[in-house]
C-alpha cells in the first residue's frame, strides 16, 4: 500500500524542533518504530516524523486504520486531542490547539443547527455502536473556562493566547513558539503597532522584555492626586519641581526606547541591503 502524505495535515501541528527530531531519530534507530502509524484510507494522519525517519533508514513500521473518521474535520479534532494529551508541547501550543478545537466544534454545531439531519428510517438500536460514537458531536467549548480545562491552562492564559493569535505579528508569534518571550510578555507587546512588534523582535530578547514593560506601565492607573498635594512644611514650588523631575524621567526613558528601536530598524535595513548586493568577483 502506498502511503499518501497530505502536506496540510503534516503542517497542522507545529513541527518538532531540530533537537526533538534528532532525539526521535536516535530512539527509532535504537529501539525501532514501536507505535503504529495512523492512516485514514491511504492518507497518513499521525506519525509523519516517524514515517520519514523509517523511510530514510529503511526501518520497518506498522500501520493502523482509524475507521471513525468521516471528514477532514474529524481528522483535525482527533489530531488536536492526541496532541493535547501529550506533555511535550508548550503551554502556547496547547492553548492554540484548544482554541482551534473550539472553532471547529462551534462551526460544526452551527451547521447542524442550520440543517438538521433527517430522522433515520431505522431504529437507533440497529446502528452499530462504533457508528454512533463517530456521529456524536464533541462537547462544546463554549467558555474560556472550558477551553482552559481542555488545554490544562488558566483562563487568564487563554485570554492572552487569544490576544496573541489575533494581534501579534508573525515574527512575534515565532518568538513565543521558540521561547524567546513568555506568553504574558507577548500578549503585552501584541498591543503595539505591527512595525514596533517586529522592531522589538529584531532587537532581541532584552528589547522584547522592555517593550512589554513599557506597555504595562502605560496601562497603570494614574497616581492619586492627593499623593502630590503640598505637605506641611513644604516650600513653595516643591510640587512643580517634583512634576518636572517626573516628566524628565519619562522623556529620558522614551528617548532611550526610541534610540533602541531606531538602531534595531537600521540594523535590519542594513542586513537587507547587504543581502541584495551582488557577490564580489
Amino acid at each position: 500500500m502506498d502511503i499518501v502524505v497530505n502536506e496540510e495535515l503534516k503542517a497542522y501541528i507545529d513541527p518538532l524542533t531540530p533537537e526533538e527530531y534528532e532525539a526521535l531519530e536516535r530512539s527509532l534507530l535504537a529501539e525501532g518504530c514501536r507505535d503504529a502509524l495512523v492512516l485514514w484510507g491511504d492518507v497518513l494522519v499521525d506519525g509523519h516524523n516517524r514515517y520519514g525517519i523509517c523511510r530514510k533508514h529503511g526501518l520497518p513500521f506498522q500501520t493502523v486504520q482509524n475507521a471513525r473518521f468521516r471528514s477532514l474535520e474529524d481528522v483535525h479534532l482527533w489530531m488536536i486531542d492526541q496532541h493535547l494529551g501529550r506533555r511535550s508541547i508548550s503551554d502556547f501550543q496547547r492553548g492554540v490547539l484548544a482554541l482551534r478545537k473550539k472553532e471547529i466544534v462551534a462551526e460544526r454545531r452551527a451547521r447542524a443547527a442550520a440543517s438538521p439531519a433527517p430522522t433515520p428510517d431505522i431504529p437507533a438500536s440497529a446502528v452499530p455502536a462504533e457508528a454512533n460514537d463517530s456521529a456524536a458531536p464533541p462537547a462544546p467549548l463554549d467558555s474560556r473556562e472550558a477551553v482552559a480545562r481542555a488545554a490544562r491552562l488558566s483562563s487568564s492564559q487563554v485570554v492572552m493566547i487569544e490576544k496573541i493569535r489575533k494581534q501579534a505579528a508573525p515574527e512575534l508569534v515565532a518568538a513565543v513558539k521558540s521561547g524567546t518571550i513568555s506568553i504574558n510578555a507577548a500578549a503585552a507587546v501584541a498591543t503595539l503597532p505591527a512595525e514596533e512588534q517586529v522592531a522589538a523582535v529584531v532587537a532581541g530578547k532584552d528589547e522584547l522584555k522592555q517593550a512589554a514593560k513599557r506597555v504595562r506601565e502605560s496601562k497603570r492607573k494614574p497616581r492619586d492626586d492627593s499623593a502630590d498635594a503640598p505637605q506641611e512644611g513644604a516650600q513653595p514650588g516643591d510640587d512643580e519641581l517634583k512634576a518636572l523631575r517626573r516628566r524628565v524621567a519619562e522623556l529620558t526613558a522614551e528617548n532611550e526606547s526610541l534610540r533602541r528601536l531606531l538602531a534595531a530598524l537600521q540594523a535590519s535595513s542594513n542586513a537587507e541591503e547587504g543581502a541584495e548586493l551582488p557577490a564580489p568577483f
